[in-house]
């Protein structure tokens, strides 16, 4: 009998190459538009700064949206798993902390979704390419009609 993939399943056999680039996305609990504002996206920016504080990894590109996060870098020290859990814990705890004064969400309300997605870059891939798909993001969605726009992104090579 086939059954659907656990998100456990999906889960196995991820590998982290160290120094590897990867395109990182992860999502808010059932897409609720959490980081919908501008210091609520800050507070998300300060935790990939904080990432490379600890040479967790070297951020090339973001675009912090309003339900999820496109995030590429480059691998440092830790493990994709490890990076993501205390980039999520970090940015997730400070929007929730403003969120709760704000009245906008209970306690026992989860910030982000289990899980993420990681795509692995491979050499014939254009970094400047991915980073340029990425922060249109908000373009695509209809957020705003320029980039230029939308202040909760940035892009080594642009």
């Amino acid at each position: 009998m086939n059954r659907p993939p656990h998100s456990n399943d999906l889960r196995k056999g991820r590998f982290s190459q160290p120094a590897g680039i990867y395109l990182l996305t992860w999502a808010t609990r059932n897409r609720t538009p959490w980081v919908s504002d501008w210091h609520l996206g800050r507070l998300v920016v300060a935790a990939l700064r904080l990432s490379r504080e600890k040479a967790e990894a070297e951020t090339l590109a973001f675009v912090i949206m309003p339900n999820h996060v496109h995030w590429l870098i480059g691998l440092g020290n830790r493990t994709l798993a490890n990076l993501l859990r205390n980039v999520k814990s970090h940015a997730g705890f400070h929007v929730k902390r403003r969120l709760l004064a704000q009245g906008r969400i209970q306690n026992d309300n989860a910030i982000w979704q289990d899980g993420y997605h990681d795509h692995a870059l491979r050499t014939e891939e254009n970094l400047q390419d991915v980073a340029r798909y990425i922060v249109m993001n908000p373009v695509r969605a209809g957020l705003v009609k320029s980039v230029r726009e939308y202040p909760l992104w940035d892009a080594k090579w642009l």
